[in-house]
């Protein structure tokens, strides 16, 4: 029986180095831990195929990661702004902004030649901000933008300098839909499958079907307040196609296990109604702040393959919530003492759901 937790049960500590700085080649060599109950298994995410229950349907996110970090300066004064666009608003950016001095309305950034973005409110911690150029963010950012790489990643690199062109194809699944460019984060997951692994899953008779969910900046946000009930969950799109459903359907009649590829995956399917409202044609789509955290029973989900996630995380209340709070301290335990690689570019996990 699942219990709710505490915010403390969420903390570990995690040796140095463990942070994964890099990817590993190929990609689904990755390490992987399977955890059944109590017993830990030590495999390779390229063994999958073998693991899973027979003819388990696969469902990934299969969002595309923008290009959304940026380096530019203040036209008045030259001073340095990093900033990781959000999401665009008719005119206007929202955006987040990093400076060494201070920011305030009307300053205008240099944010390549001819393209200039000028500070007009403060909205919390972002920007709203007007852009001189009428293209879509989203194409301006393919051309001067970044990869998106998280901070820890960044911090534990160091002086380390990092072609962009590597992060711009390991952070970015190989079935990303190019064209639903629109999340600032990967869903790390899915980053373990290859060519070579899907086509093994394939010829082992898992049928693997898409859904998406725009990943945004909240899903670095830890849970910072007294309790977890406290935390404010950030919102996200989601869209989940008419085939997807009825994919989904088929399976749940026919008894065949539904395996989440990633957190976002769960929160897409989780969010969605109940199955017996389901429509016939259209699909559907919504938006969500589904906080998944013990005691909470999935409707959807039977299983999911899921990386390693920060301290303190809503990442790990919704893994808690599918296999037990000891479980979980028992696997990251287990993980740590064998040298797994920790976070977006590390190593994963796989199981059954216990609730």
């Amino acid at each position: 029986m699942t219990t709710s937790i505490r915010v403390e049960d969420l903390e570990y500590n995690l040796p140095k180095g463990s942070i994964a700085t890099h990817p590993v080649t190929p990609r689904s060599s990755a390490k992987l831990l399977v955890v059944n109950g109590d017993v830990f298994l030590h495999k390779h995410v390229s063994d999958l195929p073998s693991l899973l229950p027979k003819n388990a349907l696969l469902v990934v996110n299969e969002t595309a990661v923008l290009p959304a970090r940026f380096v530019t300066r203040k036209v008045e004064t030259g001073g340095k702004v990093e900033g990781l666009f959000l999401q665009q608003h008719d005119a206007f950016w929202e955006v987040m902004l990093k400076s060494s001095g201070k920011l305030r309305e009307g300053i205008v950034l240099e944010l390549c030649e001819g393209v200039q973005l000028k500070l007009v409110e403060r909205i919390g911690k972002h920007w709203k901000c007007s852009c001189t150029d009428s293209q879509d963010a989203r194409e301006i950012l393919q051309e001067i933008g970044m990869t998106p790489i998280p901070p820890y990643i960044l911090g534990a690199r160091g002086e380390a300098t990092t072609d962009d062109k590597e992060d711009r194809e390991r952070y970015q699944t190989v079935y990303a839909d190019s064209r639903q460019n629109k999340s600032v984060a990967a869903p790390t997951a899915g980053l373990h499958f290859d060519e070579d692994l899907l086509g093994a899953l394939a010829q082992g008779g898992f049928e693997r079907v898409p859904v998406t969910l725009h990943v945004g900046a909240g899903t670095f946000k830890g849970i910072e307040t007294a309790t977890i009930a406290e935390h404010e969950m950030h919102e996200e799109s989601w869209e989940v196609g008419q085939s997807t459903l009825d994919a989904i359907s088929r399976a749940k009649k026919e008894g065949r296990a539904v395996i989440a590829i990633g957190t976002t995956s769960v929160r897409t399917l989780e969010s969605l109604p109940k199955i017996d409202t389901w429509p016939k044609s259209g699909g559907l789509c919504g938006k969500t702040r589904l906080m998944i955290t013990p005691p909470y029973a999935c409707t959807v989900v039977d299983g999911m393959l899921t990386n390693f996630h920060l301290p303190k995380s809503t990442l790990l209340t919704l893994v808690a919530a599918m296999i037990g709070i000891e479980t979980l301290k028992a696997a990251y335990a287990e993980a740590i003492a064998n040298e797994y690689r920790f976070y977006s570019y590390g190593d994963a996990m796989f199981f059954l759901s216990q609730g």
